[in-house]
């Protein structure tokens, strides 16, 4: 980790460092450490890092033990497959009222962020291909009026990164997430909002089914058999 200049914005900048730390791997997955020692690291006072930590901890990336420190946590396969039933209950229903209310400007900015994802994957750049995927669904879930719901769902995602998990390459290309994007826009644009959720629910099934089989085959599930994967119930009354 490189250390934070205290001129910038230290709590958002003490964060971001913190969660590309454990993301990467850099800070280990089941190891404990220090606020103390992580402040040193950084630079900063222990201050700001413990209210950092704190936010990583809401979303489920470290765990403060008393009298221990903090350990960073291992999502595991079960973890996966709840993010995904609780995007697909809160994301669905959020792209429908989000293609109904329409706000303003709203088209022209997914339009732009399905832009940067074409290009990202024109040049085989998957850092930034995922980060305009994460923007293209945090516009729509902002779009539906819901912040909060907004905000939740970003953090979900960052418990998929702390596996360290990507289809990209593995399970499809970028070129063919891209597509699925491509048909969300398309039926949004339209002011297609039963279709347009109907798309994402498919995409994010999808996206499901890929990344549980993915790890399962890695044999990563130990001795214990990953259950059948079944998020139909998310469809309810379906």
């Amino acid at each position: 980790m490189r250390q934070i200049d205290t001129d910038r914005n230290l709590a958002k900048e003490i964060f971001d460092e913190l969660r590309g730390a454990i993301v990467s791997g850099e800070l280990t997955p089941g190891a404990l450490y220090s606020v103390h020692d992580l402040a040193a690291r950084l630079g900063v006072s222990r201050t700001p890092v413990r209210e950092a930590l704190i936010q990583l901890s809401e979303r489920g990336m470290v765990r403060f033990e008393r009298n221990r420190g903090i350990r960073i946590l291992q999502t595991s396969l079960h973890d996966l497959e709840e993010v995904f039933a609780i995007r697909l209950l809160l994301e669905v229903p959020a792209t429908f009222r989000a293609t109904g209310q329409r706000p303003p400007g709203w088209i022209e900015e997914l339009s732009g962020h399905l832009a940067a994802m074409r290009t990202a994957a024109g040049q085989h750049d998957e850092a930034a291909f995922m980060a305009a995927d994460r923007r293209f669904h945090q516009t729509i879930n902002a779009a539906s009026g819901n912040l909060r719901l907004a905000h939740y769902i970003d953090s979900l995602r960052d418990m998929v990164l702390v596996r360290g998990n990507s289809t990209v390459d593995r399970s499809r290309t970028m070129h063919d997430i891209l597509g699925e994007h491509e048909v969300i826009f398309e039926l949004i644009e339209d002011g297609k909002a039963r279709e347009a959720a109907e798309s994402m629910r498919a995409h994010l099934l999808h996206t499901a089914q890929l990344l549980l089989g993915q790890e399962a085959a890695a044999g990563e599930t130990g001795d214990t058999p990953l259950p059948e994967l079944n998020l139909d119930w998310t469809n309810f009354p379906g």
